[in-house]
C-alpha cells in the first residue's frame, strides 16, 4: 500500500484520536495532545461525509466539553488547525474555542507560554501578487505553505509563485475572503527547498531540473486558476497568468539569488 505524505499525517491523527476515544471510554480525562487529536479528527471525518467546512468546525466544537479533559487543557487548547480534504479541495479549517471559552487559569495554565509582546519574524518579501477568491467560501492558507499549491480556486500566478511561501511569521494564516482581491507579499522556500505533501503538485526537489514545468502541467490539468502549462520550448520565466485586478503584478521582478544568509533567516523564523 503506497501511501502520501498526507495520508500519512492522516492515520498519524486517526491513530491518536481512536487512543483518545478509547481512554475516554474507560472514563479517562484527556490530555492536550489527545484532545487535539480528537478535535482535529472530528474536522477529518466530517469532510470525509461530505459536509461543508463551517458545520465540519461546528461538528469539531461541541464534541469534547471541560468534563472530559484534564485541568488546564480549555487554557491551552484555544485553537487547533488542520487541513481536510473536502468536496471542493483540501481547505484549512480553524476550530477556535473549541471549549467555549472554559479555560479559566490564564498565564497560570501549565505549560502556558508567556512572550515579551513583540510581533514575530516578518521576512522582507521579495515578490508581491495579487489575490483573488473566486469561492464561495473563506480560503486561508498558513505561513509556510507552498502558495503555488494553495487553494485551486485562489486565482493568481501560479508560475510566479512556484518555490515561494507567505511573506508572514512562522504559524500565521492568511485569510482570504469569498470574491475579494488582495495583494500579498511572498518569499522563497528556504533550507533544502523540498516540497512534501501539501497538494502534492511537486512532491520533490524544487528546484530539480523540469520540476516547475512538470508541477504546472500537473495544476493546469487539475483546474488550478492561474497556471498555464508551459510548451517544452518556453522560458518559464516568461510565463504569467493573466491579472485584470492589477496589470503590473504580471511582470513581477526576478527573484533574487537564494543565499546561505536566506536560510538562516528562514530558520529563524
Amino acid at each position: 500500500m503506497q501511501l502520501t505524505p498526507t495520508e500519512r499525517d492522516r492515520l498519524l491523527i486517526f491513530t491518536a484520536a481512536e487512543l483518545a476515544r478509547a481512554r475516554r471510554a474507560r472514563g479517562l480525562r484527556l490530555n492536550v495532545p489527545e484532545a487535539t487529536a480528537l478535535i482535529a479528527d472530528t474536522v477529518c471525518e466530517a469532510a470525509r461525509d461530505g459536509v461543508r467546512l463551517a458545520e465540519a468546525i461546528e461538528r469539531a466544537r461541541s464534541v469534547l466539553g471541560a468534563e472530559d479533559v484534564l485541568p488546564g487543557v480549555p487554557d491551552l487548547v484555544t485553537e487547533v488547525y488542520v487541513e481536510a480534504v473536502f468536496e471542493d479541495g483540501t481547505r484549512l479549517a480553524v476550530v477556535g474555542d473549541p471549549f467555549h471559552g472554559a479555560g479559566t487559569l490564564g498565564e497560570a495554565a501549565p505549560g502556558a507560554v508567556l512572550t515579551d509582546g513583540a510581533d514575530g519574524h516578518l521576512p522582507e518579501p521579495v515578490r508581491t501578487l495579487t489575490v483573488r477568491n473566486t469561492a464561495s467560501v473563506p480560503v486561508s492558507v498558513t505561513s509556510h505553505f507552498h502558495f503555488f499549491e494553495a487553494n485551486p480556486r485562489l486565482d493568481f500566478d501560479r508560475a510566479a509563485a512556484y518555490g515561494m511561501r507567505l511573506a508572514a511569521p512562522a504559524g500565521s494564516a492568511t485569510r482570504f475572503d469569498p470574491g475579494a482581491a488582495s495583494e500579498v507579499g511572498l518569499v522563497p522556500i528556504g533550507g533544502a527547498r523540498i516540497a512534501i505533501g501539501f497538494a502534492g503538485l511537486v512532491d520533490g526537489p524544487l528546484d530539480a531540473p523540469g520540476a516547475k514545468r512538470e508541477a504546472l502541467r500537473r495544476a493546469a490539468a487539475c483546474g488550478y486558476l492561474g497556471a498555464i502549462a508551459a510548451p517544452d520550448s518556453t522560458d518559464l520565466d516568461t510565463i504569467a497568468a493573466p491579472d485584470t485586478t492589477d496589470p503590473d503584478t504580471t511582470n513581477p521582478d526576478p527573484i533574487p539569488p537564494h543565499t546561505a544568509a536566506d536560510d538562516d533567516r528562514e530558520d529563524a523564523s
